[in-house]
């Protein structure tokens, strides 16, 4: 019986170590790939989310201003050339609704 059990003893210790092993290679594994990851994202030069989000918000706010001030140079025409005399049916520009920022 006291063979049965070394063997036993034996045989745990080196499934753990197999085991303890197999751990520490996963955990190389992965942070040798996180670090491929992370290259390749630095080398193709992409733009972080909030960054985007930033300037899509600074993109459609300066679309809304564009289109108020098609809107306010198409009245301003109007009543320039009502006070010349000609007579033009200007009318103010119908634009598009500004999109909102996707999220």
């Amino acid at each position: 019986m006291q063979t049965s059990n070394r063997l036993f003893d034996d045989l745990a210790k080196v499934a753990n170590g197999a085991v303890s092993t197999l751990t520490s290679m996963k955990a190389e594994i992965e942070a040798m790939v996180r670090q491929q990851i992370e290259r390749i994202l630095v080398d193709t030069d992409l733009v972080a989310r909030d960054e985007f989000d930033a300037v899509s918000a600074v993109a459609a706010e300066a679309r809304l201003q564009q289109e108020k001030l098609e809107v306010r140079v198409a009245k301003l025409e109007a009543q320039l050339a009502k006070k010349s005399g000609r007579n033009t049916t200007a009318k103010p520009k119908k634009t598009a609704k500004p999109r909102k920022p996707a999220k």
